[in-house]
Order: structure tokens, then sequence, then C-alpha cells
């Protein structure tokens, strides 16, 4: 039976993909439209809303689309977002992304693009937005909160460190995923007897490095949190191979991980519109210092190394089973307090139950590894404490 109108939503995805985006998409397009609402999909995240033209004769099927049972349920089982996604920052658009129609307004080296992504928003007759995103994305979703516009959002980042909530999506398909190539790989470094060095994601927090090593995945970690002793980590490398029947041994270092003394290791100078260099190349840096001081520990005798940086692999496919649950979830917790009104919100995981904070909880501080708590920095790997009432994934920044 046909419901009355009750207004129309949008859903975005911003920031890098991972799986599970998909499910949320389907979960609240299949609910809002059972509600009554109107469902619009904003296509390539922020970007979309930005270079939409307000003209009906304009081609806008690349900046957004009516989702329906239909589309949602085709792509609902897979990984990526088939809404796509982007880095855009409408609070800080370079000169060089203004779309044409607005460049004549708009000629700063940065441009505020809020205004026009509000009367976007209204000339769609959007009613409420829930963006699905990290920290970068969401942080915008916050603007647009405090310019009054109604939102509800929904974290997403496989790094998992987005404040506020113990889960994001993405993050556990990651976990599995570098599990299973560590292990994968380990065949290789024991037939050589190698040390195993795989570079995974955490730009500033390390629980992408940890939770994989607590689990037995790897001898040690480096994270962004602790500035590491290179020669400490060698010795302790060393020693774990030494003691390994297959004479190798594994670390995972996160992308954000220091030497001591030193600083982030970027790829290039180029930086995204949320001020972000592109990391890369700490691995390689690690890898060639093992190899270099190995004979200091190893009876004059160098280890050669394996070195992979898991990167997009961990990033793509298909969901695994608690990245379509959860998505499933947050999606419907999404439309419960829509249906009640209310807004301004972050639906969250804590301590093993879905609840919701405020919104601008993800502006107001950082989600971190706590050191003390988790992180042996003698020993270089997780701590093995008492688990008792600890979350499902261990390490929270509360």
């Amino acid at each position: 039976m046909a419901k009355k109108n009750k207004g129309t939503i949008a859903i975005m995805t911003g920031g890098g993909d991972v799986p599970g985006l998909n499910p949320a998409i389907r979960a609240i397009t299949i609910r809002a439209r059972r509600e009554g609402f109107k469902v619009i999909g904003l296509r390539r995240g922020w970007a979309g809303i930005v270079e939409l033209i307000q003209d009906e004769k304009a081609d806008n099927s690349n900046n957004y689309t009516e989702l329906t049972q239909i589309i949602v349920n085709r792509a609902g089982r897979t990984g990526g977002t088939f809404l796509h996604s982007s880095r855009t920052r409408p609070s800080h658009l370079p000169k060089a992304n203004v779309p044409d129609h607005l460049k004549d307004k708009y000629q700063d080296d940065f441009n505020d693009m809020t205004n026009v992504v509000l009367d976007n928003l209204n000339y769609l007759g959007i009613d409420y937005i829930i963006p699905i995103g990290g920290d970068d994305t969401l942080s915008y979703a916050v603007r647009l909160y405090k310019e009054g516009f109604k939102v509800v959002a929904i974290p997403k980042t496989m790094d998992n460190d987005v404040p506020g909530t113990d889960y994001c999506i993405g993050f556990s398909t990651c976990i599995t995923r570098t599990i299973n190539m560590t292990n994968t790989l380990r065949t290789s470094a024991g037939s050589h007897e190698r040390f195993l060095i795989l570079e995974v994601f955490g730009r500033y927090a390390g629980f992408t490095a940890m939770l994989p090593t607590m689990a037995g995945a790897a001898n040690r970690c480096v994270i962004p949190e602790y500035k590491f002793d290179i020669e400490k980590l060698t010795e302790y490398l060393v020693r774990d191979r030494y003691e390994n029947p297959s004479k190798y041994s594994v670390v995972l270092v996160s992308e954000g991980a220091m030497f001591k003394g030193g600083e982030m290791v970027f790829k290039d100078a180029e930086k995204d519109q949320f001020g972000h260099s592109k990391l890369g190349g700490i691995g390689e840096l690690v890898s060639k210092n093992l190899k270099e001081l190995s004979p200091k520990f190893n009876n004059g005798k160098k280890i050669n190394v394996i070195n992979q940086k898991l990167g997009y692999l961990v990033r793509g496919g298909d969901p695994d089973a608690v990245d379509s649950i959860v998505p499933m979830a947050y999606g419907n917790l999404a439309l419960d307090l829509i249906l009640k009104g209310i807004h301004g919100r972050l639906v969250v995981l804590k301590n093993g139950r879905y609840d919701n904070v405020p919104i601008d909880v993800v502006t107001g501080k950082s989600k971190l590894v706590n050191i003390k708590k988790f992180y042996n920095t003698e020993r270089l790997r997780p701590y093995y404490n008492s688990f008792e009432m600890n979350p499902m994934f261990i390490m929270t920044s509360e």
C-alpha cells in the first residue's frame, strides 16, 4: 500500500571505499521507502552535491540518482560503494575544482562552498542527509549540522578511528583480510627463512596492526602512537626468527608509524583537500633497515626480507559477516532516529550495544590506541592482559 510521503532522505559515501558501504545504503533505502520516504543517492561523496546544476534541462545523472529496492538489492551484497566516492571538502574547495558554472563567483585559491551545498540540497527537496564516512567526511557533516541542516551520520573507516564509536564499517573485513594474507605470505617467508614485513593501513591510529598481531598473525607491530627503535625491532625479529622452527618472523607496520627521531613517510608532497599527504614507503624503509641491521644480531649474517604493502587488497572485495550485519543495523538505527525527528547524531556501537551520540564528537577528540593500556612499548607488541568486559574488538580510545 502506498504511504504518505514523509519527506526525502539523501545518502552519500565519502573518503576511501570499504566493504560494507553498499549493505548500509541498501538497509537505509529499503527501510526508508517502506516508511514512506523518497531516497536520493548523492554520487561521488560531497562532490556530487557541490557540482549539481539547478536546471531541469541539465544532466545531473553524475551527481545524484533516486534509489529503489531493485537498485540497492543488486549492490547490497557487494563491496565498495556503487554511489562512488571522493575526498571533496566543500568548505575548502580548490579553485581548480570549482564547477564551471560557479567559477565567476568563487575565485579564491580555496573556496567555502557550503552555501552552494545547502542551496542544492534544498533544490532537491532533501529533508535529511545520511553521510557515511570517516572523520574527514563526517567533519563536514558536522559543519552542515551547525548550519541548521538535519544530519544523521554513520561511521566508516578501516582504520576504526572515528571518535565516539567502538566500531566503524570496514574494520572487520580489513582485519580478516590482513590475517588471511599474512598467513598466505608466511609460507614464502618460511621457505626462504626471511623477515616478513607487511605495511597496513593506519595513518594516526594503529588498530589495524594491533588486532591482527594480537590474533597471532605477527610477532611484532609498530604503530603511529609510538615512535619505535629500529635496532630494538631488529633484535626482537631476529630472536623471533631463531625461535621459530621454520626460521622466519613477521612484523606489521602501520602506514603512519615513525622511527624514533623521525616523522611520517610520505609518497609525495601533494595533499588532498583535507590536508593529508599520501602516505607510503615506511614498509620499504623498515625492510631496508632490518636487512642492514640484521648481521648485528645474527652472528654477522644478513637476513633477507619479504616486503609487502597490503593496501587496496584489504579495502576491495565483498564484506565479511560483521561488515554485512553492522551496516544493516547502522542503517536502521539512522532511520529510527529520523522517524523520531532526531538529528545531529552519529550512530555507534558501544560496549557491544548499538547506540547514538552527538555528531560533534567527531571533531571534538581523537580516537587512538591507548598505549599504556594496550601496547607494550618495550616489546613492540600488544599487551595480553585481562579482556573481561572489554568490547569485541578489545581496544577503544575510551
